[in-house]
């Protein structure tokens, strides 16, 4: 990986290699793990090059995931206009975290650290502070995307990252999971289903390549794994903290399927996509002044069981 205008700050422990990239989006170049046959990319990596946030190996969606239609959001009986923030886009999109540069710190060896001071980017209506926390662990990372609201007036956030995945032939991403919206052109969802298309059902397993997914799941039960039988390694994602209303898990999880290509997404997120203009607003958490919340996922990485 080469150096460009926006350098890479690695973090090595426990086998493993994390690069971020505070000044791009604080975005991730790269998530290796050692191995006897030589290092391996957990997380399709950025090339150092592009300035593409796209291209990188995740990024922070703060302080909203996906796509917002209708030129913004009505809160408290007060619209907020909002423009589309990425090319080719016809709606705002993962917030605008990503668009800023971070300010990154190392407060622990094994630990790296990325903050954000964001005061109405592009005209947004956000005030708000927000902090991801990389930690590498024996077996895999701690991430942790806390935001803090600054502004005066009470406004709805919702968090996700946005990992790309390496895929062989033979990878599939499996989820419990209760439901999935099934979208437009746009792609905006119309249609809530609990019937899964043929290779779409992440309960029993779905896998990486495929025609296109672009949707999001809801009840989405708070684990995920990733399995790479070829590389005999499994992946798994845990949000230890998910919430619960009556035992029903409140999380959601969104799929991102191309067609062509090296790589696939699997997000984790706290709300659908277009949450603001659906009853209730599902999944959005609505913050005064000073209130924070956050969305932590374990990564860890083993020997896949069923491996030879």
């Amino acid at each position: 990986m080469t150096e460009s205008a926006h350098p890479v700050v690695w973090l090595r422990h426990a086998g493993h290699h994390l690069g971020l990239v505070p000044s791009l989006g604080g975005s991730v170049a790269a998530w290796q793990l050692d191995r006897p046959q030589g290092r391996l990319d957990l997380w399709r990596p950025w090339d150092g090059k592009t300035s593409d946030l796209y291209q990188t190996a995740s990024f922070a969606m703060v302080p909203w995931s996906n796509r917002i239609s209708g030129g913004g959001f009505t809160h408290e009986g007060q619209f907020h206009a909002m423009r589309p923030n990425r090319a080719g886009e016809p709606y705002p999109i993962h917030g605008d975290g990503w668009l800023q540069p971070w300010q990154i710190s190392q407060p622990a060896a094994d630990t790296l650290v990325m903050t954000l001071t964001s005061h109405r980017f592009d005209g947004n209506p956000y005030d708000y502070e927000a902090m991801q926390t990389f930690r590498l662990v024996e077996g895999g990372l701690d991430q942790q995307v806390h935001v803090r609201h600054l502004g005066a007036e009470p406004l709805p956030y919702g968090l996700g990252v946005h990992p790309w995945f390496p895929r062989t032939p033979a990878t599939r991403i499996t989820a419990p999971v209760r439901g999935l919206w099934l979208c437009g052109d746009d792609p905006l969802p119309v249609a809530h289903t609990t019937r899964f298309p043929t290779g779409w059902n992440l309960n029993e397993g779905a896998p990486a390549n495929g025609p296109l997914i672009d949707n999001g799941y809801t009840g989405w039960g708070g684990q995920a794994s990733i399995a790479w039988p070829e590389l005999g390694l499994e992946l798994t994602a845990r949000m230890p903290d998910f919430e619960q209303d009556g035992g029903a898990a409140q999380h959601f999880c969104l799929i991102y399927r191309p067609p062509q290509g090296p790589a696939f997404c699997f997000e984790p997120i706290t709300q659908p996509i277009d949450a603001f203009h659906m009853p209730g607003q599902p999944g959005l958490r609505v913050l005064g002044r000073g209130e924070q919340f956050s969305l932590n996922i374990q990564w860890r990485v083993a020997p896949l069981a069923t491996a030879a």
